[in-house]
This record gives C-alpha cells, sequence and structure tokens, in this order.
C-alpha cells in the first residue's frame, strides 16, 4: 500500500567493483578537495586493509595530509573532538573513512563538527535539528558487508562521562561516496562474514516490514535480501570469491539504504540492548533474534512475510507455497540459513551460545523498551513481550 507521505533520501555515489579504490583520488579531485585525512583503526592497520586503500590512492597522485587510526570499537565524543582539532591543525579538507561501524560513525562525527566550527561534538546534540553548515567531502571504505553505515544518516557515539551511547541524525551526514570494493573484505573470517552478513539481512527485512516502509525503501531492501539469499553463503565459505564478496558489499549498501528511510524494528531494539547489557556482538543479535521476532509479529505481518519468501527462497519455493503458508515459511526459510551458517562457521543459534545469562533478561526488556527502533516496530511491545522472546531465543 502506498503510503499518504514518505521522505526519501539516498544521495549518496556509489562506486562498486573491481579497483574501485583506484578512483578516491578521482572523486576527491571533483569534490576540489586536495588535503584529506585519513581515518581508520588499529585492526585494519596491522592487517594491510588500511594501506590497500593508502596505495591506490598514491598510485593516483593523492596524498593524505593526515592519518589517524586510534578509533576504538565504540567511539566517543572525546575522539572525535580529539579529531577535529587534528584536521584543522594539519590543514585538511576532506575526509576518507575506511572501517566500520565505528570508523564511520567517527568520521561523520567529525564531518558535522567542521561544517558547523564547533570544538565540541555535544554543542550539535537534537535529533534532526542541524542544518547542512560548510560542505567536508566526505569519502567511505566499507570494510565489512553489514551495518550500511556508508548509507545512513544515523551516526551513534559513546558519551563517556554519563555512559550513554548518543545518536546525531541528520541527512546533512550522508557520504559523497561509498567505495566497495572486493578486496576490502575478503579477509574477513568466516564467522564474521556470517554475523555481518546477517546483520545485513535483518536490516532489509525490518526496513521492508517496520511502519515507516515506502516503495523506495522496498526496493532496495527486496534487491538486498535477493542478494543475501545468493551469496552470503558462497562469501562464507569462500572469502575469496570475488563476485560473493562484491554482491555481499551491495546487499549491505542497498539494505542501509533502505532502514536509513524506513527505520527498523523489535530485532534491533532488542539487539541493541543485549550488546550494551550482555555484550553480544551486534550481527550475533540479529541472527538470534529475528526469526524469533517474526514469529511475534506473525499475526500481523502474514501477508508481508508471504511476499518477502519470494526474495527469500526463490522463485520456485515461493510459487509451490500455498498463499496461507507462505508467511510461515519465510520464517523457516530464515531459521534454515541460520541453521546452515552455524554448521559451516558456528554463527550462534541461540542466546546461551552467547553467554547471556536469564537473569539479565528485565535489564534488557527495560532497556530495549527505550530504544528508539522499538517505535517503528508494527505490533506493540511491552516488557513482558520483550522477556518471552528471550526466553523463546534463549
Amino acid at each position: 500500500m502506498l503510503p499518504k507521505y514518505y521522505e526519501f533520501q539516498n544521495s549518496t555515489k556509489i562506486l562498486s567493483g573491481q579497483k574501485a579504490l583506484e578512483n578516491i583520488a578521482y572523486e576527491l579531485e571533483g569534490l576540489e578537495a586536495a588535503r584529506p585525512m585519513v581515518l581508520s583503526d588499529k585492526v585494519l592497520e596491522k592487517i594491510g586493509a588500511l594501506q590497500k586503500v593508502l596505495d591506490a590512492m598514491l598510485s593516483q597522485g593523492c596524498r593524505p595530509a593526515a592519518v589517524f587510526t586510534d578509533i576504538p570499537a565504540d567511539s566517543s565524543v572525546e575522539v572525535v573532538n580529539e579529531i577535529t582539532k587534528l584536521y584543522k591543525q594539519n590543514n585538511c579538507d576532506s575526509l576518507v573513512a575506511i572501517g566500520g561501524g565505528s570508523v564511520m560513525d567517527t568520521a561523520k562525527g567529525t564531518a558535522i563538527m567542521i561544517a558547523h566550527d564547533v570544538d565540541d561534538l555535544l554543542k550539535l546534540q537534537g535529533c534532526e535539528s542541524m542544518t547542512r553548515g560548510k560542505h567536508v567531502p566526505f569519502i567511505t571504505v566499507p570494510t565489512t558487508s553489514g551495518t550500511g553505515s556508508e548509507m545512513t544518516m544515523v551516526a551513534v557515539i559513546k558519551n563517556e562521562k554519563k555512559a550513554v551511547k548518543m545518536e546525531f541524525i541528520s541527512n546533512h551526514m550522508l557520504p559523497d561516496v561509498a567505495v566497495l570494493d572486493p578486496r576490502m573484505t575478503q579477509t574477513l573470517p568466516p564467522r564474521i562474514t556470517a554475523s555481518t552478513g546477517f546483520d545485513a539481512l535483518c536490516h532489509a527485512m525490518e526496513a521492508y516490514s517496520c511502519t515507516q516502509k515506502n516503495p523506495l525503501s522496498d526496493a532496495y531492501a527486496t534487491a538486498a535480501i535477493t542478494m543475501v539469499r545468493e551469496y552470503l553463503v558462497k562469501a562464507v565459505t569462500n572469502g575469496k570469491d570475488q563476485e560473493a564478496r562484491l554482491a555481499m558489499a551491495n546487499a549491505s549498501t542497498m539494505a542501509g539504504a533502505a532502514f536509513s528511510n524506513s527505520m527498523v524494528g523489535a530485532v534491533h531494539g532488542i539487539g541493541h540492548a543485549l550488546g550494551g547489557v550482555c555484550h553480544v556482538p551486534h550481527g550475533d543479535a540479529m541472527t538470534i533474534l529475528l526469526p524469533h521476532v517474526m514469529r511475534y509479529n506473525l499475526g500481523k505481518l502474514d501477508e508481508v512475510y508471504g511476499e518477502l519468501l519470494l526474495y527469500l527462497a526463490g522463485p520456485e519455493i515461493y510459487a509451490a507455497t500455498a498463499r496461507e503458508e507462505r508467511g510461515k515459511e519465510a520464517i523457516r526459510t530464515v531459521r534454515r540459513l541460520q541453521k546452515k551458517l552455524n554448521r559451516i562457521c558456528g554463527l550462534p543459534m541461540r542466546l546461551r551460545d552467547a553467554g547471556v545469562n536469564p537473569e539479565d533478561f528485565e535489564t534488557v526488556a527495560v532497556t530495549a523498551l527505550r530504544d528508539g527502533a522499538m517505535l517503528a516496530n508494527p505490533v506493540a511491545v511491552d516488557k513482558e513481550d520483550v522477556i518471552r522472546i528471550l526466553k523463546k531465543a534463549y
């Protein structure tokens, strides 16, 4: 059904394919930038992923004015403030972010600080309240195929003093360019490939089924689900499969564009809480929770999940499944993928496998209900509902 009103923004240019890294210098030139600051982390520096990008830039005559790699797994206000100072001290004129969600969020925070010429990120608190400010040329190079952060208008940055993660949301944080090159993910271990791939699937599934879905986000979401169906297992079983790696990078990006414009739901709301309270890796939480939240939503979303069966299982299974059974078969299809990845690489299927203690369920439930993602879930959820979902997932 066409919404009476919706908004959709996807202004980021995509560079996808072999040798995509070598086009970063050209894109910076087009953005009138000559002194980029490169942001990454110590792990990517150690394994050589950062160097691949630097070599590609240097091969085209582009030398960074500064390189910063002290970005932690959970970035913070203090880190963003420090980077912003170094950016100005080195007379930089653009940002190139190489990494996963934390690096991307750090770069987004840096970009909006520079754009608004402030010395503390906390001065920019407030959901969707900021104007664009000065344009800061901004290029992202994702090194996992899951977060989709290169296509989202959200940054999550920790306030260490208050021990809370803050969300900054603005369409002005969208990068100018996202570079998808299979070289950046080919060394990801099978276990991480599976976990991040399931995260991308969950982004797409919730984008298609939440209350703010729209025709454009649906198109991105279904394309992403199709690619996950065709390529995730291939990427997990053979990390050197360039086609599979590139397809999963595209799936992650499309799922990111989808949920950035339509929101996510209870899988993410509860998953965020499991991460904060029980330290469950995000992709693992998504893997474990997705089929259980689908069952919880089934009464209202039976038809929607039935539509998704086409993309989850393919046209033959969709056509062979009775209309009234398609929603349930969609859940079974997700479960089969979960089991297959568990057999291949040990991806956890239950909360107990992820080290979760049932004594924490109440705290997780209370925390989840404070998460903004719960607002877009198509079925209302209360504390007892969350605890029931957690028990079924245990």
